[in-house]
């Protein structure tokens, strides 16, 4: 596990250096995911490294997994709520929509939850830039598999150290890490809305969708959603689409 750990921390180190950075910063919600990315960040730059908490709808002292976590691995980091301009921005937009008679209530839930994760990830570029760092993203190879990603929001990120890594792995780094015991056992949530979780989101639990990368046989019904997740998805994990060249007739 050491060696794993090391070869994370020095690659995080090497492209941080090719891109000529000077640290690496990552936003921290108090999930197991940013955790372990957190730990890795700190490692990699003990001075140059920095954790963002953006509540929205909550104060800073509310995240008590995330203050928790950088205080016990002595990360520097900022408190920044965006509950105002997600609320202004939000409104705002409905306000227009209604207004040209195109508002669509059913979709506003999702749609309110990805302004906010893109919201997060314009702040984290704002930050970064401030000290030239890079942004380094949480998203493991279960959630790239399944597009579990808001689209240029958590999605939007300069490093992803935990891509090949699923779920049960990034679980034994974090043990390994002694990352808080709250944070290792808590249930998957985006925390998009009041009790959201990522399976209930995803139809499948994250051990299924382990078993499915590793190869292993899972039911009809998982697998099939599964594929399904992955292919409606498969747009997150490209570069934008653009046409060939016109070469006339």
């Amino acid at each position: 596990m050491e060696k794993k750990v090391e070869y994370l921390t020095h690659w995080i180190q090497e492209k941080v250096e090719e891109a000529g950075a000077k640290g690496a910063l990552v936003g921290i919600s108090g999930g197991i995911d940013s955790a372990v990315v957190s730990c890795l960040v700190k490692r990699a730059f003990p001075e140059q490294s920095l954790g963002v908490i953006l509540p929205i709808d909550q104060e800073v002292e509310d995240q008590e997994d995330a203050v928790t976590l950088v205080e016990q691995i002595g990360l520097n980091y900022i408190g920044i709520n965006l509950t105002d301009p997600y609320q202004t921005t939000h409104a705002t937009i409905r306000e227009k929509l209604k207004e040209k008679g195109d508002w669509q209530e059913d979709r506003s839930q999702l749609g309110g939850a990805n302004l906010q994760a893109r919201l997060r990830m314009s702040t984290l570029y704002a930050v970064a830039h401030h000290y030239g760092y890079l942004v380094v993203g949480t998203d493991n190879a279960a959630e790239d598999y399944t597009g579990y990603f808001t689209k240029y929001g958590d999605g939007g990120v300069d490093l992803v150290p935990l891509i090949h890594l699923r779920k049960e792995e990034v679980r034994e780094l974090a043990e390994y890490l002694e990352v808080p015991e709250s944070i290792v056992h808590k249930k998957p949530s985006a925390e998009l809305w009041e009790g959201q979780s990522d399976e209930d989101e995803l139809g499948v639990s994250y051990d299924t969708i382990d078993a499915y990368l590793r190869g292993e046989t899972v039911s009809d019904k998982d697998a099939k959603r599964i594929e399904e997740l992955h292919k409606q998805t498969e747009h997150k994990r490209q570069i934008p689409a653009g046409p060939e060249p016109y070469k006339g007739e």
